[in-house]
Order: C-alpha cells, then structure tokens, then sequence
C-alpha cells in the first residue's frame, strides 16, 4: 500500500512576505516599487509554510523555547571569516606588499646577509662556503668580442654604493664581486648584444636556499633587474646579463607587456615562493564573483587565472582567501585600491592554486536585532537581558551537543515565484520547453508595479518589489508579446544570465528549447537540477526522523571513509552553485572546466551487528541526493525514496534510473550528513540597545585601520551593558559567533536555535539571485 507523501504544493507559488519593516537605505538591491500585496498571512505561518513546501519541517530539539529576532538589518551583522584548513580565523592583517617582494623590486632596504653563511676565500679562485660547510669554487665567461670599455654612456655613469659593493664581496668575495660588476657593465655598454656573446658568472656551491634568495633578491635591485640568476642542479648560482634593448622592448623598463608580468621566468616566480600570489579579499555588501571579475578586468587576465576556496554572501562583511597566476603584488595590490567596499592584502607565494574546497569551513559573527523572547514584552532592563541570556545559553548548548538538520535551506530554490527545484524537475523529465517557461515565468504584481509607480502611495500595507524585478518582469513581457530581441534585452538587468540567453536564443531559433537550455552558463544548469535533488534530500530527512529519531538502525548509510567535504565538488553535487549561505552563486567559464560529474565517497549499509555496536552515531548517518550511482539505505527508507519521487510531487521520477541522454543533467548523485553541529568555539552576547544603526562587532578593516591610525592595540567588543542605559534601552539583539563546516549553512543553525519563525531575514520580495 502507497504512504501517504504530505500534501505540499511543489510548483509555482505567489511569494509571501516575511517582514515589511525593511529600510531601503541599507538595501543593495536599489530602488524599489510599492503596489498591494496580496492576502499575507502572518510572518510565522508564512515563514513556516514556504519551509514545508521544501522539505523543512522538523527540528531536533523542538521541545526548547525559541525566540525571533531580524537577520542582516545591516550588512555588518553577517561577518564571515574562513577558517583555513590549518584550523586558523582568516582576518584581514596587511595592506602591503609582502617583504621578499619589496626587497626583489628594490622598494625596501638591502637584505643583509646571515653571519657568517658564506665566508671569503683568499685564493685567487674565490671558494666559497655555506654554514654547513658545502663548497664550491667560482668561475666566470667574459664575453669574447665584447669591451666594455667601448658603448653608451650609461655604462660608464652606473655607480654601485659603497654598501652594495660590500654586500656582494661579503656573499661572492672580491673577485666574483668585479665579475658580476664588469657582466653588468657589458650589457650596458652592449645593449643589442645577445646574451649569450655578453657571457655569465658562476658562484661556488651554495646549499642554503635563505641565502640564495637573498642574493637573487640583491642582485635585482642592485642591477635594477639588468642580471638575471638561477641556480643551477648543484647549488651554484648562474649570473647572466639581460640586454637593454630586450630589457625595454615593452616600454615599461623591464616590467614588460602583458599587463607587467613578464618581468621574471620560471625561477623568479620560485624564488618569490611560487606561481601562485594567494591574497585576502576583504568586502562589503558584495559577492565573491563580483570582486573577482572586477580584478579580472582591471588586471586584463582571464578569470581561469584567478581561484577561491568558496564563494561568500553578498548581504555582510566576508573576509576570504583568492589566488592569482602569476601575477605581481604590486600590480593586484594597485588595482585593489579602485575595489568599492573591498580591499586586498596579506600577499603571499605560494606553489599551488586555491581550489573551491580548500578551507576548512566558515566562522560566522552573526547580530540579530530586535530580538523577541518568550517572556512579558514589557519587562526591561538588566532583567530582560539576565533573562534573555538564559535561553540563549541553554539552546546553544544544545545545539552544539545535539547538533541540527542538515536542511537545504529557502535560499537553495531561488527567490522568484518559480522555484529553481521546478525548473530542473522539467529538465529531467525532459520537458524543456516547459524548463524554459519556467525561467521566463515572472509575477504578474512585478509587471503591474511600473504602472503604479506614478500613482499616489497606497495607505494599505505594501510589498516591495525591486527595480531589478520590475525589469525583469517587463523585459519578458515584451519579448513574449512582440518577440523582439533587442527590445527584450535593453530592458533586462544584466545580471540575469539565463534569462538573456534563452531569449536571445529563442528569438533567432523558435522552439529550439533544447538548445536555449544550453546557452544557460553550465553552473547555472546544474543548480537547477542540484535544487531538485535537494527538495528530494530535504523531505528525506524529515521522514528519516518520523521513523527512527536518533536511533542508529541497520540499513543506515555512512561513509566508507569519512572525508572532508569540499564545496562543490562532493556530496553538494558538483560545481559549487551556492555560497556559505545558500545565496545562487554564478561562477565564470573557469568554473566549467571545474569537477563536472557529481562526485561522492563511497557509502555503505550498516549491519544490525552494527547499528547496535555504538560504534556509530548520528552525526554519522548520511542520506543520498538520488542519481544513479548511489546507495540507498537498505531499510524503509528506500521505499520512501521510490514512493516520494514516483509521486506527482515528486515528478513521477524513477530514483533507480537517473541517466539522460543529456549528459549535464543525468545525475550520478552523492551523500549528505543528516545532522550537522558548529563547532567547539562559540559563544554569544545579549545586548540592550536603542539605536538601530548602532553597531555591536568591528569588521576586520575598522580593526586594522584602527590599529594603523592609532598605533594601539584594538580592543575586544564591549560588555553588553557598556555605553548603554539599561533602564531606556528598549531593545536586545544577539550576537552569536558560530563555526560552521563548509557545507553547512547558517540560516539552517538559526532556525534550530531560535525555532519556528524566529529568523526573520531582511530582505525585500523579488530580490532577485
């Protein structure tokens, strides 16, 4: 006999507005259209309603009091920080330009060298020596044919420091020192020599690569880049001279074309460390892709160039790590000063690139403002606070030791009227027109909002409605009613890719829905089938609970070995498409070359031997996102995958055959974690306040500007009461700092700890992805 799958609508819905007090000065969404809403229900039942239409419905602890509070009122109460993998708080720390750089470009003091690591040797064939006592003997070319007696006049005006003269007879001794002085001397005299007839010089065995840094460092700026070194396979280094004339045959002495990164080979860029300049992003109210083009295009570099280990909100303050190929601090360090709420820092070189995945997870500081708590409204002062902390204090605890679903959260199935999970339920039934009709579709209030906007303020209560989606709506409108392309897409806001896409597709080739689908960047055509799998995923977790609660019972999936999720690339599915809070993230054409297939560690089905062994708990339980290379459990659950997805809310979908003959959206699946807590660090403060814009957590850039313009240490945030009359503040906020995996998303922890309708984002209707 079939269960019975909860009556919950899964295709297009009217949205239903959370919260109507949002003040647009703090919105990025820019000016915004009022019309009359349709019939709201309250902010809780409305909250929980657009939950159980995907799946979110149980919560682990529900037994505990909850309370509300506003999400991200200002965007500096979201900070975010990424824990790398070595454990440690990503901050933003420097501005500069890192030192072996400074020191390579000559924009710092000369290097001194270590005492006594290389010593001279009085024999006419200098010898040289390290601490360890390697050996070696110079030797020079001279350069047949060429006099540098003869040539321009710079060779005879180049003048080195008597300091400089020393450093070089202190790391090559005297002889090797006048060698290296009489090969520059020849390249200036010469400057349409070839480097070969200019001849060389080579220093004795040096072992200790500090020192051989060092040297390649002064080198540079001794000779302002003239001399080239490298060492050779025994630790000798190898001076030869660049000519002038190649030298300045991009006009930038010697920085070269390219965008200036021509200025060193292979060896440099080892020397510095590594190919690879990995650096902070610091940003405000910004996503990740948005600063990352903005350095591509400044820099004039394909975006392949440029890597992240995950992408981040763009409603708060991220601070993240980014590499870049072979490009020069000094360079990004330049066009990071055009960035808009965004800066860059902490250069360093290293060997490899930074890959979606490579952190350790997020640290959230996260302030919730005008928070309501299950006591009497009128109860004020230090009381309230004393109270207030209180349950905080006890579901915080909880969470972290009972931990919470790993829900998929509302953000995962797009912001419009037709959610993302729809559109890829179409492409796998292989419905594309009726995919397209989806993207395409808009809400009939964002298009009557342009007629109203000349039409006096309604003393009812309003939806808002953004610029961006009234557009939008329009745009659509016009290409459905005259087909015109260019009429379409003059109206249509750039950001949205798959729209534009389809319709320039579809007004040159009608009907080819197919092959509209396809225009839709890659990442953007996998979210929507991802969304689907997840809505499967979400709804999976709440029947798991209904049937076993927190009992490990045989048939039970975990990893054969447990791994480290990377974004992206693991049990998510594919090309990370969403960021740290679930926010639609579009990665540029690098991400296509990017794991493609959904990629997952291997599962298997516990034994009853087992799941009664208490080897195993909870926390180690994963469920399968269906495809066709996944196990399902082998209990009642894999009955439930069947019935729900072979259901009309499900699709009519056959979990056990999940190929297409369209390679993107045949789905080999992968697991996901059933519960998730933060980690051992965390803590949090209630705070009585009056003043909305009063801000209770420094960002990582008001702490180093600070720090630099007062020269003194930053304190911590104050106590909750600091500042503040108890006995006139008439409102709490909570700030919590929580550590999250990788996968895990904030909004699913909050509405754990504050419980049914407590998160209230701040965030209008139709905000667009």
């Amino acid at each position: 006999m079939e269960r019975e799958i909860p009556d919950v609508e899964l295709f297009p819905r009217k949205r239903v507005k959370i919260s109507n007090n949002a003040d647009s000065s703090n919105s990025s969404i820019g000016p915004v259209s009022v019309i009359e809403p349709p019939a709201a229900l309250d902010n809780q039942n409305a909250q929980a309603l657009k939950e159980a239409e995907v799946g979110i419905t149980h919560f682990v602890s529900p037994h505990l009091p909850g309370f509300s509070g506003i999400l991200k009122k200002r965007y500096t109460d979201f900070l975010v920080n990424e824990i790398l993998p070595s454990g440690k708080v990503l901050h933003l720390e420097n501005l500069d330009l890192p030192q072996p750089f400074k020191a390579a470009m000559g924009l710092s003091e000369p290097s001194k060298p270590a005492p006594n690591a290389l010593e001279n040797n009085t024999s006419s064939e200098t010898a040289k020596g390290t601490e360890n006592g390697t050996m070696g003997v110079a030797e020079s070319t001279s350069g047949a044919g060429v006099d540098a007696s003869k040539g321009t006049p710079e060779a005879h005006s180049f003048q080195m420091s008597d300091e400089d003269n020393k450093l070089l007879e202190e790391y090559f001794g005297c002889e090797t020192a006048q060698q290296i002085f009489a090969l520059h001397n020849r390249a200036l005299a010469h400057p349409i020599a070839k480097a070969r007839d200019l001849g060389r010089v080579k220093s004795g065995v040096i072992t200790d690569k500090d020192i051989r840094t060092k040297i390649h460092q002064a080198i540079r700026r001794i000779f302002a880049s003239r001399l080239e070194s490298s060492t050779d396979n025994d630790g000798a280094m190898v001076i030869t001279a660049i000519p002038v004339s190649r030298k300045g045959a991009h006009g930038r002495g010697g920085r070269g074309g390219a965008g200036g990164d021509s200025r060193k080979g292979k060896l440099g860029w080892n020397e510095l460390g590594g190919e690879h300049l990995h650096f902070t992003i610091y940003k405000e109210n910004k996503d990740t892709m948005e600063v990352i083009s903005f350095i591509a295009r400044q820099m004039k570099i394909n975006a392949k160039q440029l890597g992240f280990a995950g992408t981040k909100d763009r409603r708060g303050v991220t601070v993240q790590r980014a590499s870049a190929y072979r490009i020069y601090a000094d360079r990004l360090l330049n066009v990071g000063k055009s960035l808009r709420n965004a800066a860059v820092g902490d250069f360093e070189y290293h060997q490899h690139r930074l890959e979606l995945g490579d952190l350790n997870g997020n640290e959230f500081i996260i302030t919730l403002r005008d928070c309501q708590f299950p006591f009497n409204p009128e109860e004020k002062g230090a009381n309230s606070v004393a109270r207030a902390t209180e349950i905080v204090s006890r579901s915080l605890h909880d969470l972290r030791q009972r931990g919470y679903f790993n829900y998929y959260g509302l953000q995962r199935f797009g912001t419009f009227s037709t959610r993302t999970d729809t559109i890829g339920l179409k492409m796998l039934q292989e419905d594309y027109k009726g995919a397209c009709d989806c993207i395409l579709h808009f809400n009939p209030l964002a298009l009557s909002a342009s007629q109203s906007q000349s039409q006096p303020e309604s003393p009812a209560s309003k939806t808002l409605i953004s610029a961006d989606d009234i557009a939008r709506a329009e745009a659509i409108h016009a290409f459905q009613t005259t087909g015109k392309i260019n009429v379409a897409l003059n109206k249509l806001p750039r950001k949205f890719s798959a729209e534009s896409n389809i319709i320039r597709h579809l007004g040159r080739h009608k009907n080819d829905y197919f092959g509209a689908l396809g225009t839709i960047p890659r990442s953007l055509r996998l979210m929507y089938v991802h969304a689907y799998q997840s809505l499967v995923w979400n709804f999976a977790v709440g029947e798991r609970w209904r049937l076993y609660g927190e009992k490990v019972v045989a048939g039970d999936l975990v990893l054969v070995n447990d791994f480290k999720e990377k974004e992206g690339a693991r049990a998510a599915g594919g090309t990370e498409e969403f960021d740290a809070d679930g926010d639609v993230v579009i990665l540029p054409d690098a991400g296509d070359s990017a794991p493609a297939a959904d990629m997952f560690e291997l599962a298997r089905a516990l034994s009853a031997e087992e799941a009664a062994s208490g080897k195993y708990s909870i926390f180690d339980i994963v469920l399968p996102l269906p495809g066709f290379g996944i196990l399902y459990p082998d209990n009642e659950m894999k009955t439930f995958y069947k019935e729900f997805m072979g259901s009309k809310r499900g699709g009519k979908l056959d979990p056990f055959d999940m190929r297409r003959s369209w390679k993107d959206i045949s789905l080999s699946g992968g697991y996901r974690k059933l519960l998730s807590k933060p980690g051992p660090d965390y803590s949090f403060e209630v705070k009585a306040y009056a003043g909305d814009d009063e801000q209770f957590v420094q960002t990582d850039l008001e702490k180093l500007n600070m720090a630099l313009n007062g020269g003194k240490k930053i304190a911590e945030p104050s106590d909750a009461t600091e500042g503040v009359d108890i006995k006139t503040a008439d409102k709490l906020a909570v700030v919590l700092k929580l550590q999250l995996g990788s996968s895990q998303y904030a909004t699913m922890a909050l509405r754990e700890l504050m419980k049914d309708g407590g998160v209230k984002t701040y965030k209008p209707d139709f905000g667009g992805r």
